[in-house]
């Protein structure tokens, strides 16, 4: 027999950033929510907390190689790949679970499905479950996947994506990333501080292409001297032989062949918009796939909002928690919503060195006609950089040459990630370079002078 439909306040699907917007003010609203993996999205199941506690694993495992210079003789005697694993997921797979639980049966006015959503109609939705629900209103906040490129035969190897990576049962001794974006540079950092060879495959002239040129190069001749770096590689087609993974490529100099364990596929990720068949509901998409939105985070159809990697250009998740704010405040304010604000989103690479970025680089600064000017400051030259001996990290900064408002700034090297929050302060505050750099203290001889002294440096008018 023919159940009733049920129909919910609000349905929320995906239980990342999405999982937030339920506090107590929502205790009135009858809401489901729906996710097909495990509670908590990418960031923490995949993502930023799992990669970073990797990523921290494997600065300590790099430390005794770089102490040599300075005199400190230190040698790792080993890293114990199943007990780092099994700590951090140990960490990390009750806190989803956790959550799981607490919204299943703790929340009287929620829901939860578990299954793959797709809309069947307008505003209905079939929840994966053998259960189909109607709403008034539904986030999409369904985030995103890795893309699985077009490489002959890639299906049969065994191939492993940052969804599976981080879970192996043991460590390779050799393995292949193909990819060369943050993603790539990551796991490269952490496998080849556990003992790894490395082998990175970029289809660019550079790594980290979307970076600043200077400082996409620099990380990409440091990176060099580690791991064996392919640029300008395709890939054509995989396969496994006697257990071996085999990567053949076309390059500058013809055919090669890549050996490895294990094959890291890291080449993007994509929206997962497509496994929910929106056409059905009527919801518009940008051509790359993402969900079109406006900036009060709504969509093309009236009650249905997105946030995240569903609809956000930026895959970064704390672009999904703010956008969640924005989507919180005008499902209970429809009446005076709030838009969303992305004029300065940071971003950090997680690698050896760490690599951060603000605002505009000199390639768009050029490409949008922007006037500006530019000014570098080595790490060596500052007194902490030189004590470190570091050859390699520079802080660049863009600012408009009659105003001296901030553009963009960029960063490698040492604690990047941190040192470059006072610019993105700066930015959001208004506060111009010249009253930055000489209206505060800058504490010596900290990090963040490398910061200062390229303020100062800036030639303008």
């Amino acid at each position: 027999m023919q159940h009733d439909v049920r129909h919910f306040d609000l349905v929320i699907i995906g239980t990342g950033s999405g999982n937030s917007i339920a506090d107590e003010r929502f205790a009135d609203w009858n809401i489901a929510i729906v996710e097909k993996g495990v509670f908590g999205g990418t960031c923490l199941n995949v993502g930023c907390i799992p990669t970073k506690m990797f990523v921290h694993t494997a600065d300590v495992a790099a430390a005794p190689a770089s102490g040599a210079r300075l005199g400190v003789d230190a040698t790792l005697d080993g890293v114990r790949w199943t007990d780092v694993r099994d700590r951090i997921f140990g960490r990390i797979d009750p806190i989803s679970e956790g959550g799981r639980r607490w919204r299943a049966e703790e929340n009287a006015n929620v829901t939860v499905y578990e299954g793959t959503a797709k809309f069947v109609g307008p505003k209905t939705l079939d929840t994966g479950t053998g259960e189909t629900i109607t709403a008034d209103r539904f986030v999409l906040a369904a985030g995103s996947r890795p893309v699985v490129p077009d490489v002959a035969d890639l299906a049969t190897v065994g191939y492993h994506t940052s969804d599976t990576i981080m879970r192996l049962d043991e460590l390779p001794e050799r393995l292949t990333i193909l990819g060369s974006g943050f993603v790539a540079a990551e796991f490269a950092h952490v496998f080849s501080s556990f003992g790894v060879a490395v082998t990175v495959i970029a289809r660019s002239d550079v790594l980290l292409r979307h970076e600043d040129h200077e400082v996409a190069s620099r990380f990409t001749s440091v990176a060099s001297e580690k791991w064996d770096v392919r640029l300008r590689r395709k890939a054509v087609r995989a396969e496994r032989v006697n257990g071996e993974v085999r990567l053949h490529l076309e390059g500058p100099d013809g055919a090669e062949v890549v050996t490895s364990d294990e094959l890291l596929v890291a080449v993007g990720r994509t929206p997962n918009a497509d496994l929910l068949d929106l056409s059905t509901t009527g919801v518009e998409l940008h051509p790359d796939g993402r969900v079109v939105v406006d900036e009060y985070q709504r969509t093309s159809v009236e009650g249905i909002y997105a946030l995240g990697d569903i609809s956000s250009e930026y895959q970064l998740k704390h672009v999904a928690n703010h956008e969640a704010r924005v989507v919180q405040h005008n499902l209970l304010n429809p009446d005076s919503p709030i838009a969303s604000d992305h004029r300065y989103v940071p971003a950090a690479v997680f690698s050896a060195p760490q690599v951060a970025s603000v605002g505009l680089t000199e390639e768009q600064a050029v490409e949008q006609g922007v006037r500006y000017v530019a000014a570098s400051q080595a790490y060596a030259s500052i007194a902490y950089g030189w004590a470190m001996e570091d050859t390699t990290g520079f802080a660049k900064v863009l600012a408009d040459p009659s105003t001296g408002r901030i553009l963009g700034a960029h960063i490698i090297g040492p604690q990047a990630s941190s040192v470059i929050q006072p610019i993105i302060q700066a930015m959001s505050f208004g506060l111009d370079a010249k009253t930055m750099a000489k209206g505060q203290y800058w504490i010596h001889p900290a990090m963040p002078e490398v910061i200062e002294n390229a303020l100062l440096n800036l030639p303008l008018d």
